[in-house]
């Protein structure tokens, strides 16, 4: 149920939001539970000043390769889990696609199941009646 969203300069290689959406996908299975084939990725580029972020914050210092990554998921993930599932997108970005971690920007927003419709206009996560 993840939908994921990634955000990227134009100016980046042309299969980075590719590259990045698959090991996003990967984590997502590996570490929070999320089910094979249930992936839906956005992937955007964006020209000169579409993308705004400060030189540095909270002691991390951007470039113009900055990634942005926010995933809208069900909530009830741990914070543990949560460390785990940055860390290991930031680490899998830099290794294999030479990324700088400093420049992976990961927003998560949960949602009950309810919020979600994969089609035909119906809630198939629509709690139980009773």
């Amino acid at each position: 149920m993840p939908l994921v969203r990634i955000d990227i300069s134009h100016d980046a290689p042309p299969t980075l939001g590719r590259d990045i959406g698959q090991l996003i996908y990967a984590a997502m299975t590996d570490l929070i539970n999320v089910p094979a084939d249930d992936k839906f990725q956005i992937i955007a580029r964006h020209g000169q000043g579409e993308l705004v972020f400060p030189a540095s914050y909270l002691g991390v210092e951007y470039s113009p390769g900055i990634v942005f990554i926010q995933i809208t998921l069900n909530q009830g993930r741990s914070i543990e889990l949560k460390k785990a599932f940055y860390k290991r997108i930031a680490d899998d970005v830099q290794a294999r696609l030479g990324v700088r971690r400093q420049d992976v920007f990961i927003n998560l927003i949960e949602v009950a199941k309810e919020n979600w419709s994969f089609g035909n206009g119906e809630m198939q996560y629509a709690p139980a009646p009773g």
